[in-house]
């Protein structure tokens, strides 16, 4: 029996979801079997363990903002990730998104170069900056922007989310900072399904 979050044999399993991509199929099939104390077989490690998500196999086609540009790294559709989405996201000299948050979801930024300011709150009224070296932690449905503290360097940071779905509500607060560069309707910062 498995102990913990694990399932037991006596608990029923989720069935299997259709996938397009064979690798992912594979991998919840490897995950169901090391799940199933009944099993016997040993996992296949070599194929379905570890995966190094080389830097040049982020893949940018995901949605984007105006002034920020984010390539994923780690999801359901690329390893097979079932609880959280990585990547990375640079955003250019003076960009800001408009005040939102992201549901449910918990963020967390790490920044690795450049400096990034934050303003959260209910009117956006706390305000802190980020460099090289710091994390910054997200909590959910907490109003905030992201701005770039800088006008002569980008800011380039790695982005875990515990989920996989974009989730983004926008926010009609006033921003401290002036008008946002973002446009109302980016496809990162619209509600799903205006994409």
């Amino acid at each position: 029996m498995v102990t913990g979050r694990g399932l037991s044999s006596a608990e029923p399993k989720a069935p299997v979801r259709e996938k397009k991509d064979a690798r992912v199929d594979a991998i919840n099939l490897q995950t169901m079997t090391m799940n199933d104390s009944r099993s016997n077989e040993t996992p296949d490690w070599k194929t379905h363990g570890l995966r190094i998500i080389r830097g040049g196999e982020l893949d940018t086609n995901t949605p984007q903002t105006p002034g920020m540009t984010r390539a994923e790294a780690i999801s359901h559709a690329k390893v097979g990730a079932q609880k959280l989405w990585a990547g990375t996201v640079v955003v250019q000299p003076s960009a800001r998104t408009g005040p939102h948050h992201h549901g449910e979801l918990e963020t967390v930024i790490y920044v690795v170069r450049g400096r990034a300011r934050f303003r959260w709150g209910n009117r956006l009224e706390f305000v802190d900056e980020a460099g090289p070296g710091d994390f910054v932690y997200v909590p959910p449905y907490v109003p905030h922007q992201e701005l770039n503290a800088r006008t002569d360097q980008p800011v380039e940071a790695v982005i875990v989310r515990s989920g996989q779905e974009p989730v983004v509500v926008n926010l009609d607060i006033p921003s401290p900072e002036g008008v946002s560069d973002t446009p109302p309707d980016d496809p990162f910062h619209s509600a799903p399904g205006k994409r």
